[in-house]
């Protein structure tokens, strides 16, 4: 636990100088790799890529990128039972260099297998590296705030090295050279976070809630019974054994993470033995859930079919330099670092002149505001099917809109969770919450899926039904918090005694 006086990092702990380089390189190899996937397996044969079709393309990047926030569950579980948080990071960190570099290998036939590891490995890291962060300081420590906003810098920092490093490599040298490139800054960050790990002190170092050794096989057993099964299944579709259409996989696993959600939120609701209160507040935060949902659902373009119009239909060439598409994805960190300072002040300027939407009414603007950035994308996507380039700033214009949005609802969803969860649901809920992730994800590649760079006249309808549908469920959701904003403030009642003549 840090102290006051532990003040070696910018003022804060020096724990959180391990922490925000570790997590820098992590998102380094994140965000590197994650730019060069759909592009990659959208790529023809004599471009040494797989030759997928969009739809196949994107469904497999939603399938990824929405189990890597899926696996945060169990990787949370196994921090807090089994190994600690600190052990739990650096072991989330080898597997995530080993499906890095089993990437990087020519090899088409591994594909599959890097892209299970490094999703495996980022459900152990990802969790367990942001709670460590909290852990460095006291409950009364007041730069607990500043920590985590330092700690976010690095990894808008990480994922602009990630996009700039892997994306030149991966697009202008080979794409196993991008991927290799992934994994030499995820060996950067465990050899880093080895030799600092000192710093972290006692932190995370056993697990919160140890399990009997008893309960620890067991747990074990059940963990290597899983890898197993993945393995087989993984080998068997390896082998033409058996056959997985990933388009209907996702569909699949779309609905049952939805069901999951609606499952565990309704038996937290019905089961938990909640007062009026607590429910009034889990429907204001029901409608946040809801909004964050649609919200990646869109947001998370920025890798499939927004990379695909970058690459086929913007004008790249400075000169005679040809910026790589997988670059533009740049913008969105660019302007979060830049915009973040403002939208913390907007805030609480707001708060002092006693204007404070309730959280649901924030989340509809930023999903109103994102969906706004796919209206510039259907008048550019008109310039296209006229079998034109169109500028850049096209697309650095609906990144700026699509980053204000998630300015808006990102920051407040998570404080939203923290303050209308009851108290000793917390961590379930955030648990629960983070599934709206995986969901949006996952229907974002599906939604990606209709990008045809056949049928390039259909590209500007598309843009529109997703902006149309964005736009409609955000005024709902407005107008509902209308109302929302008293189930927010809800406080249960308690009977106060009246005295009466009676003895």
């Amino acid at each position: 636990m840090g102290t006051p006086m532990d003040s070696g990092f910018f003022g804060h702990p020096k724990g959180l100088s391990t922490l925000f380089f570790t997590e820098m390189w992590e998102r380094m190899s994140y965000y590197g790799m994650r730019a060069l996937l759909v592009l990659f397996m959208t790529a023809s044969v004599q471009q040494e890529g797989l030759a997928f079709t969009v739809a196949t393309a994107t469904a497999i990047y939603g399938l990824y990128t929405g189990s890597v926030y899926f696996l945060g569950l169990p990787g949370g579980w196994i921090a807090d039972r089994l190994l600690g948080g600190q052990r739990t990071v650096f072991w989330g960190g080898v597997v995530i260099m080993c499906g890095h570099i089993v990437l990087a290998i020519p090899n088409d036939s591994t594909f599959f297998i890097g892209l299970i590891l490094v999703a495996s490995g980022t459900g152990l890291l990802k969790p367990n590296i942001s709670a460590l962060v909290g852990q460095l300081y006291s409950e009364e420590d007041v730069r607990r705030d500043g920590g985590y906003a330092l700690y976010y810098m690095g990894i808008n920092i990480g994922s602009v090295l990630g996009y700039t490093i892997c994306g030149y490599f991966g697009e202008n040298i080979g794409w196993h050279w991008g991927f290799g490139a992934a994994a030499v800054g995820m060996a950067v960050g465990l050899v880093q976070y080895r030799r600092t790990i000192g710093n972290l002190g006692g932190a995370s170092l056993e697990p919160e809630i140890p399990m009997t050794p008893a309960g620890a096989r067991k747990a074990w057993t059940g963990i290597w019974a899983v890898v197993a099964a993945v393995a087989v299944v993984t080998g068997l579709a390896l082998s033409g054994t058996i056959t997985i259409n990933a388009v209907a996989l996702a569909q699949y696993t779309a609905i049952a993470f939805t069901l999951i959600f609606f499952a565990y939120y309704g038996f937290i609701y019905f089961m938990g033995d909640l007062n009026d209160a607590e429910k009034k507040k889990l429907w204001a935060l029901f409608l946040v859930c809801i909004a964050s949902a649609c919200f990646w659902s869109g947001f998370e373009q920025a890798g499939s079919s927004l990379n695909l119009f970058g690459r086929d239909y913007t004008d790249r060439l400075i000169g005679s330099f040809e910026l790589p598409a997988s670059w533009f994805q740049n913008v969105n960190p660019m302007f979060i670092v830049i915009l973040s300072p403002f939208f913390a002040a907007l805030w609480i300027n707001l708060g002092k002149r006693m204007i404070s939407p309730s959280y649901g009414m924030k989340c509809a603007i930023g999903l109103i505001i994102m969906a706004s950035g796919f209206i510039v994308m259907f008048f550019a996507a008109q310039y296209a099917a006229q079998g034109l380039k169109v500028a850049p700033y096209w697309l650095i214009t609906t990144y700026f809109l699509h980053t204000v949005g998630e300015l808006c609802l990102s920051p407040v969803a998570l404080s939203a969770v923290s303050k209308l969860s009851p108290k000793r649901f917390a961590g379930q809920m955030m648990g629960v919450f983070v599934l709206t992730y995986s969901i949006g994800n996952i229907i974002s590649g599906l939604l990606a899926g209709n990008f045809d760079p056949n049928n390039v006249s259909e590209l500007p309808n598309l843009y529109l039904q997703i902006s149309l549908f964005s736009i409609g469920i955000g005024i709902i959701i407005a107008l509902i918090s209308l109302r929302a904003k008293r189930w927010e403030h809800s406080e249960e009642v308690t009977p106060v005694a009246v005295a009466t003549d009676t003895p």
